[in-house]
């Protein structure tokens, strides 16, 4: 399989500035034939999470670059971190069963303590920190089924609390027709936390990074044996190298080309994103909060450790990146005006801005699994608004399956899910 790089961001990112003073690690390019057990394709914060999951379990592990590690779709990620989906909960009870759905929600905040965990165990400053979620009604409308997702929720457990316009207006300084507000959830910096687990499972656990490395060609050795036990993939290096791996991952984001319109249905939506001069004093009051709405496509917005807003929204069903500066600044302006809204005496300025495609599924759910043809070939796909939490619940199924175990939410993300037939 050849995987295709893609240009996904386009515009002025904030993510590389908090790098700063220190540089990422560098890794070398693949200079020489190598045997692992796992191989990942791709170093955005799938493979990050993978590669440091399987090789802290004892797995010899590889990951190999095309390009940078975290320059892709890493780059754009605005760091929310909610067990709550793009698909409410509700909503996907009506979609999957409610069984199901209560389990995949479970899943995700699993996730997100275990990202957590993870951020801890690095020892090093991801700015990871715990947050609840004001989930508002963008209408009066909205507000019969968000108490729906409210009762649901609060059926199973979830800590959970419904706001009525009163106590929205008494905590906040804006008024809505209803919210839910959901503890648990967190935010993060993607790019410290991508470069951390791997610089970390590389001196740790032995992880084998290569930048600038495109594997091609992948064939298997016994292409007639349905056991993924027996057997290797072999891959092959741009340069000419060869890799043998027992089990082959592809983390890399989006779809890869072989799958368009076979395994994975996926559409292509752009995004926008700003981050903007420091509030000082509307991070005191609320930071501890992360902020979206009912409306599709939806806004949301969090503070930063500097105590900046970082906010995004206005998605559109387009695959072309904006790149004229008046056309960005155009939708970076709705942006602000979300915050605007929120925050009526706000005096922001815009000090980054960038556009940025990621995919979404048919049925908003991720695509982890086997590839249901070839024995040995998984997939970490982290399509939606959730692709950090997904990565999380990815590494472990992937972890479970490569290690011959069954996963209680395998099925229902597994590429060849039934749910894909009803949408």
């Amino acid at each position: 399989m050849i995987v295709i790089m893609k240009h996904l961001h386009e515009g002025h990112l904030y993510w590389p500035e908090t790098m700063k003073p220190q540089q990422p690690a560098v890794y070398p390019q693949l200079a020489e034939a190598i045997t692992t057990d796992v191989a990942i394709i791709g170093g955005g914060m799938s493979g990050a999470i993978c590669g440091y999951i399987l090789s802290r379990s004892g797995l010899t592990t590889a990951l190999f670059e095309r390009g940078q590690i975290g320059s892709g779709s890493s780059l754009a990620n605005t760091g929310l971190l909610q067990y709550c989906n793009d698909i409410m909960l509700c909503d996907l009870a009506d979609q999957i069963g409610e069984g199901a759905a209560v389990q995949f929600y479970k899943g995700c905040k699993q996730a997100v303590e275990q990202l957590g965990e993870l951020a801890a165990e690095l020892g090093t400053s991801s700015e990871f920190a715990s947050r609840s979620s004001l989930y508002f009604a963008s209408t009066e409308q909205d507000v019969p089924r968000l108490k729906r997702e409210y009762k649901l929720l609060k059926q199973h457990q979830f800590e959970v609390e419904y706001l009525e316009p009163e106590e929205i207006a008494a905590r906040f300084s804006f008024r809505k027709p209803g919210a839910i507000v959901t503890h648990g959830d967190a935010s993060v910096n993607p790019s410290r936390f991508v470069h951390s687990l791997i610089d970390s499972a590389a001196k740790r656990f032995g992880l084998a990074v290569f930048e600038q490395t495109e594997l091609s060609t992948a064939k298997r050795s016994n292409p007639g044996n349905r056991d993924s036990s027996r057997g290797w993939h072999i891959l092959k290096s741009s340069t000419g190298y060869e890799v043998r791996a027992k089990h082959v991952i592809y983390a890399v984001g989006y779809e890869p080309e072989e799958l368009r319109g076979k395994l994975v249905k996926s559409v292509m939506n752009r995004t926008y994103a700003i981050v903007t001069s420091p509030q000082p004093e509307l991070y005191e009051m609320f930071s501890r909060y992360l902020f979206w709405e009912t409306a599709r496509p939806y806004s949301y917005m969090r503070f930063l450790e500097d105590k900046r807003m970082i906010a995004g929204g206005g998605d559109d069903e387009s695959k072309v990146l904006l790149t004229s500066e008046s056309a960005l600044r155009k939708e970076s302006e709705k942006v602000l005006g979300f915050i605007e809204g929120l925050f009526p005496t706000i005096q922001a300025s815009i000090d980054y801005e960038w556009n940025a495609t990621f995919a979404l599924s048919r049925d908003e759910l991720p695509f982890i699994g086997a590839d249901p043809h070839t024995p040995g070939i998984y997939y970490c796909l982290g399509y939606g608004g959730n692709g950090t939490v997904y990565s999380m619940m990815g590494s472990h199924i992937l972890h479970h399956l490569i290690t011959g175990r069954d996963h209680p939410l395998a099925s229902i993300v597994a590429l060849d899910r039934a749910s894909l037939l009803k949408v």
